[in-house]
């Protein structure tokens, strides 16, 4: 077989990859045994600053956090599909009053770091009098921050649909809305949703950056958990722990689009029906 975009390497360029996949792999191995060693050697590892985490009160915050962390993110998540949807259909309108606004929201919102978001949707009320709400603070900076990169992707999916759909579309009499609706977005959204997984993922962890308006969320646990002077101060098991849920948090999401990618890709099978003889089919 041929590749369109690069040549196959030969015997030596085999070689040559393997060899350095293997060093590579090696080099890997090596740094995460080097940094356990330094963890051991150090006492991380040691059971006083581990007994915390088979108290109840502690598993009860550990849950609290995690509780925290997938509220922001599933109120943010849905914030911002509706975000990117209105603003990506504004940038692909025909009407510049429309376009113009849309493309500046975006583009302004995608440029400025998410931080600094969050700050703004947090300080800048109290600056007046009107206290908001944490969550609501930290949910309004994931929206605005993510919901212009979904704004992106879903505009770059839907242009990358071929131009013959919507002019067959148009052909029939259909008006632009209904092409975009019924046409242009069932066939998008299966090219789509591995970046939009991937971008809800980061959504996902950027609940942590709430630590900063010291919101509860897992990471702020953590941090709590990990300043107890009894235990030793146990910030790296206790950071380890945190990492551990994130892991599995984003795994599962990652888990849950690959099922629903694979379900949307599944073509239902037809089965074969025996025409009735007619006189035609006969003389064939």
């Amino acid at each position: 077989m041929t590749s369109v975009l690069y040549d196959l390497p030969g015997p030596k360029g085999r070689r040559r990859n393997l060899i350095i996949g293997v060093v590579a792999t090696l080099a890997i191995l090596g740094l995460i045994a080097f940094v356990i060693y330094r963890f051991w050697e150090t006492g991380q590892f040691e059971a006083r600053r581990w007994d915390q985490f088979k108290y109840k009160a502690v598993q009860i915050e550990l849950l609290n956090g995690v509780w925290f962390t997938l509220k922001a993110a599933g109120i943010a998540t849905v914030l911002a599909l509706l975000f990117g949807a209105v603003f990506a259909a504004g940038r692909l309108s025909d009407h510049a009053v429309l376009r113009t606004p849309s493309t500046f929201v975006v583009e302004l919102f995608r440029a400025i770091p998410l931080l600094i978001l969050i700050f703004f949707g947090y300080y800048v009320p109290l600056q007046y009098g009107w206290p908001i709400d944490k969550m609501w603070a930290l949910v309004i900076g994931l929206t605005l921050y993510n919901g212009s990169v979904l704004a992106e992707i879903f505009r770059a999916g839907i242009n990358a649909v071929s131009k013959g759909q919507s002019e067959a579309a148009y052909a029939v009499g259909m008006r632009k809305n209904q092409v975009l609706r019924l046409i242009l977005l069932p066939q998008a959204f299966r090219a789509m949703l591995p970046a939009i997984v991937s971008q809800l993922v980061v959504l996902l962890k950027d609940t942590a950056l709430g630590f900063i308006i010291t919101y509860p969320e897992l990471l702020t646990v953590g941090k709590t958990i990990g300043g107890r002077l009894a235990f030793g101060l146990p910030y790296v098991p206790a950071y380890l722990v945190v990492g551990a849920i994130y892991l599995t948090l984003c795994g599962l999401l990652s888990l849950l689009a690959w099922w629903l990618q694979r379900r949307l890709t599944r073509l239902p099978k037809a089965k074969a029906k025996a025409l009735p003889l007619t006189d035609a089919t006969r003389q064939i």
